[in-house]
């Protein structure tokens, strides 16, 4: 009589799933920590001016942002081509700056309500009367900290 019995042919041993869970869970936290949320969807041409002295913001949690410009071109059908005003996800009149403002204040907590930043991201074909609107309407919500954002770039010589 053997001690050893033979292997039955063909049978596979059967397929450990203990360490499933954790490879689940790390390319969870994998892609929780490198994906990047997408704040707005742009609807106006932002083609920013060229600036040879920039500054970069170092808090962007302290920024709200404005932009203008001529609609893009699937906007234009139906709001035109002159320049307009895009606040979050939406087109806006210079009237409504004012409460977007503050409602964005709003939103920020108590500490850094007063030392929140408007970044205007205006096209560089934009107006300056434009512009000029939207800087009294900050004014009258005291929100005088205003950042204009730009491309780095010799401003002289422009785009080639």
């Amino acid at each position: 009589m053997s001690k050893f019995k033979k292997k039955k042919e063909g049978e596979l041993p059967a397929v450990s799933t203990a360490s499933l869970p954790d490879i689940v869970f790390m390319l969870l936290f994998f892609f929780m920590t490198v994906t990047v949320m997408k704040d707005t969807d742009l609807m106006v041409k932002n083609e920013l001016p060229l600036a040879d002295q920039t500054q970069k913001l170092d808090k962007k949690d302290m920024v709200i942002y404005i932009y203008a410009g001529k609609p893009s071109p699937r906007y234009q059908s139906t709001y035109g081509s002159q320049p307009r005003i895009q606040l979050n996800d939406k087109f806006a009149s210079v009237s409504d700056v004012k409460d977007y403002i503050l409602a964005e204040r709003a939103k920020k907590r108590q500490e850094i309500q007063d030392k929140l930043t408007t970044a205007l991201k205006v096209d560089e074909d934009t107006n300056m009367g434009l512009i000029s609107d939207i800087k009294q309407q900050l004014r009258d919500v005291n929100a005088l900290k205003i950042n204009y954002t730009t491309r780095q770039g010799n401003a002289v010589q422009g785009n080639k």
